[in-house]
């Protein structure tokens, strides 16, 4: 006997004979938004830079929230005085000439694969993850932890996912904006989500579709405070090989409403039941095609059905799926293996992943951020994590041959300060955004190259001053998007996707 599928209420109809019922009933389904899609203006092809544009296929953007010191990772100044220098000392590299930090010995082999920016520099020494990845022009405090804000502009991920939905007309079989390991600072004692990572007016459907992560923590980490009343198992330090992903039920990642992956009493036969209904809603959607809100609504109706049913996303999130081997490569950590998922998704089709190092447990000082116990935290946690993972992935997409075409960032909000605090516990730094250093690798960016030079503390750019808007915009053109390509905010004035970026040809291969 053939099932029937019955949606009660009111039978009143729209215009062209479909039930006002059935179309909030299919919306509900899909987690569908039914706001007019918003679209871009005209991206013109690159007509600089040609050779490189267009070099990287997919972006894995590794974001340590916080913000690294440069003077203990890319910018070490060993011959500073030792209130600048710190404890930790400088160590050759695989290109001549170049020294990194110490403590980073495995980075040290693959800095021949990676150009470092060691010019960085912007006005806003804040938590400013917003201003580090996306084009709005300024910034303030207020902002930071206020995601939906009607003056945030659009992530990087959400953006290359809305113009090439756009372009394609269809949602991807692997989501072209996934956000790892979870939904940002959800894991923390203040779960006030951090702005930043959303697609702001284009729309929280082309928001970053969030993972979670089910691994323990093993190893208690270092205090972020001396005030600190608790101290955490951060998987950051370690966890088990059990560990698995998932996309996050609570991710508000599609409309806000459909959940990530299917309900434990979701079955085969009752999706079937709903694609049946979606499939006779296409004969009358056919009617109002030329809508913006049913265009919309299909993009997202695809998009959950992809996550609810995909073999092959569910297949690339697997991590089980690699031997021990490489597997403890990357490093038996949070960000390890989400630097190893990354891979997997780009390996898959994914267009744009984003790694963050979250704050776990206390949010004060957390991750990164390191005012206290800045040593401690960098010998027993943050420094060991990163020289695992990074070399790994950059070794694990060279010898698949995806490292040429996937462009690998290494990017925070800002760097910190060129005198250490020795009178704090543990010694530390504090924000500082006047230098700082980022790392690229793959995708059209060149092998073993400096960008730039800061003074003899670290703590002010000498020559060739980059921006993270420049970095976008270079990241855009290596994607092959124009970063001069408008897209209307709410009120459909045009903003440059990358602010008031430039490609760099210094970043181009």
């Amino acid at each position: 006997m053939t099932p029937m599928l019955r949606i009660l209420g009111t039978r009143r109809t729209l215009c062209d004979g479909v039930s006002r019922r059935d179309l909030l009933q299919i919306g509900g389904l899909a987690g569908l938004g039914l706001a007019g899609a918003m679209v871009p203006s005209s991206s013109r092809a690159a007509s600089r830079h040609e050779k490189s544009f267009g070099r990287a296929k997919a972006c894995i953007f590794l974001f340590p929230y916080g913000s690294p010191s440069s003077h203990e990772t890319f910018d070490p100044k060993p011959e500073a005085a030792a209130e600048i220098q710190g404890e930790m000392k400088a160590i050759s590299t695989s290109v001549p000439g170049l020294a990194i930090c110490d403590h980073l010995p495995n980075t040290a082999k693959v800095m021949d694969q990676v150009t470092v920016v060691r010019s960085m520099t912007h006005p806003y020494p804040l938590h400013g993850l917003a201003y580090a990845v996306t084009g709005i022009p300024t910034y303030s405090p207020d902002l930071e932890t206020q995601a939906r804000d009607s003056r945030h502009w659009p992530f990087i991920g959400s953006v290359v996912d809305y113009l090439e939905q756009k372009q394609q007309g269809r949602a991807a079989e692997i989501p072209r904006n996934i956000g790892l390991p979870w939904l940002v600072n959800s894991k923390t004692d203040n779960p006030a989500v951090n702005a930043g990572p959303f697609a702001a007016f284009l729309g929280r459907k082309h928001d970053p579709v969030w993972t979670d992560f089910d691994g323990p923590g093993l190893k208690l980490a270092p205090k972020n405070t001396e005030s600190q009343p608790k101290q955490f198992l951060d998987p950051n330090g370690g966890t088990t090989l059990d560990g698995r992903f998932t996309f996050s039920p609570a991710a508000p990642s599609v409309g806000g409403e459909v959940k990530s992956q299917p309900i434990d009493d979701l079955s085969l036969e009752r999706l079937s039941l709903r694609r049946s209904l979606l499939a006779q809603f296409d004969d009358s959607r056919r009617r109002l095609e030329e809508s913006p809100a049913v265009q919309g609504m299909d993009h997202e109706r695809q998009l959950a059905w992809s996550l609810l049913t995909s073999g092959k996303l569910r297949g690339a999130l697997d991590i089980g799926q690699e031997p021990r081997k490489l597997r403890e490569e990357y490093g038996l950590t949070l960000f390890g293996q989400s630097c190893l998922a990354a891979r997997r998704l780009v390996e898959a089709g994914g267009r744009f992943v984003t790694v963050f190092w979250d704050c776990y447990g206390q949010f004060a000082n957390a991750a990164w951020d390191t005012h206290q116990y800045h040593y401690p935290r960098l010998k027993e946690l943050l420094l060991p994590g990163f020289d695992l993972a990074y070399p790994a992935l950059l070794r694990d997409l060279s010898c698949r041959g995806l490292l040429d075409e996937t462009l690998v960032i290494w990017m925070s909000e800002h760097g910190r300060t060129p005198r250490l605090d020795s009178g704090k516990p543990g010694a530390g730094r504090d924000h500082w955004s006047r230098a700082y250093s980022v790392a690229l690798a793959g995708g059209g960016i060149p092998r073993g190259k400096v960008v730039g030079q800061t003074t003899r503390d670290g703590g002010d750019v000498l020559d060739c001053p980059v921006s993270p808007k420049d970095i976008l915009a270079t990241a855009f053109h290596l994607l092959g998007i124009d970063p001069e390509t408008t897209v209307p905010d709410l009120s459909g004035r045009p903003h440059a996707i990358a602010g008031d970026g430039k490609v760099r040809v210094e970043l181009l291969g």
